[in-house]
């Protein structure tokens, strides 16, 4: 375990934002994730790969635990494979490793970046897939009754599970995945994705050619951290595609329909359509040259003028279509209205 007092949190995040903290505790393993969460004497915040949140420029006045805590293990079923990933791996090498190995399941979500225990909170998904189609349990430290439990009830929703609705209480120790030892992936369901492939939607393609279609379409939009290109500095999609009663789907929106009978509409079509084209706003902070979700930090920017972004664009589309857009990732001790 690793203490240090006034500690950056920028660097540890994508959007390079965000103040210090006033203790950081990086932890090595489970036991001493435990350990400093329960020890943590006032505010705490737990903070994985720093890819889905945006902190005060203040900073946080309290403890960020850090969780390092790795370990990977496999268990074989048949032609099912059981994963058990702690909660600081790295996702996208989790992904190549199984990809490589001719495990199915995860080879949409290829490029994301951030760690294993965030892909529960969020779950996390694209192109078709989530990790709800795979998670079997989530081993957890919680916080209400000081024990260390395994979940299977996980509350999984578009871009929600139980975890981020009790964020205070939970703290991701561990994930139980469940993939398929098939080189073939299973049918591909987005038609982005399909025409990248040159296959029909449903069609079945190798593992590593669904892995290498998805790295090519995330770089495409600034989705693939690169050191180099201000566009990967963001929070990845800064908005959820919002879920409308189809009466209220605004004309011409590209729309999907989900099983509960809402229907999701493109967050990015609103946008653009609101007048917030690729690269807007000029200053530090602004919509991303190649992706319209995506808000990004262009260099010496603050986390009140990532906000002040994004509520001009929220504002734009609430007068444009009258449709409230949701921020995607976790806004730390900010106020969002």
């Amino acid at each position: 375990m690793l203490v240090r007092q006034n500690a950056p949190l920028a660097p540890l995040t994508t959007l390079r934002l965000g103040g210090p903290a006033q203790t950081l505790v990086t932890a090595y393993d489970e036991d001493e994730v435990v350990e400093a969460v329960r020890s943590a004497p006032g505010p705490l915040l737990v903070l994985g790969g720093g890819s889905n949140v945006v902190l005060p420029d203040e900073g946080f006045a309290g403890t960020v635990v850090r969780v390092a805590a790795r370990g990977l293990g496999v268990r074989r079923d048949g032609d099912q494979v059981l994963v058990d990933a702690s909660a600081g791996e790295d996702w996208d090498a989790l992904v190549a490793s199984t990809v490589a190995d001719g495990l199915a399941g995860f080879e949409c979500l290829s490029g994301i970046p951030g760690l294993v225990g965030g892909t529960p909170v969020q779950n996390v998904g694209a192109y078709g897939q989530d990790v709800a189609q795979t998670t079997v349990q989530v081993r957890a430290y919680d916080r209400g009754t000081d024990q260390v439990v395994e979940l299977t009830n996980l509350g999984f929703a578009y871009r929600w599970s139980r975890f981020k609705a009790e964020l205070d209480r939970f703290v991701v120790l561990g994930v139980t995945y469940r993939l398929r030892d098939d080189p073939l992936g299973g049918p591909v369901r987005y038609p982005e994705l399909a025409r990248s492939l040159g296959v029909e939607v449903g069609a079945q393609v190798p593992l590593a050619d669904v892995r290498d279609a998805v790295l090519a379409l995330r770089r495409s939009k600034g989705m693939v951290l690169d050191a180099a290109d201000p566009d990967t500095r963001s929070a990845g999609s800064f908005f959820t595609n919002p879920l409308l009663d189809p009466a209220d789907v605004p004309a011409g929106a590209p729309a999907y329909p989900e099983p509960d009978g809402r229907v999701k509409v493109s967050a990015a079509w609103l946008i653009e359509q609101a007048g917030f084209g690729k690269g807007a706003f000029d200053g530090p902070v602004g919509i991303s040259s190649k992706h319209t979700l995506a808000l990004v930090n262009r260099g010496g920017g603050t986390t009140a003028d990532l906000l002040r972004v994004a509520r001009a664009v929220r504002d734009g589309v609430r007068e444009r279509f009258g449709v409230d857009l949701v921020p995607e990732p976790v806004l730390v001790a900010t106020p969002w209205t």
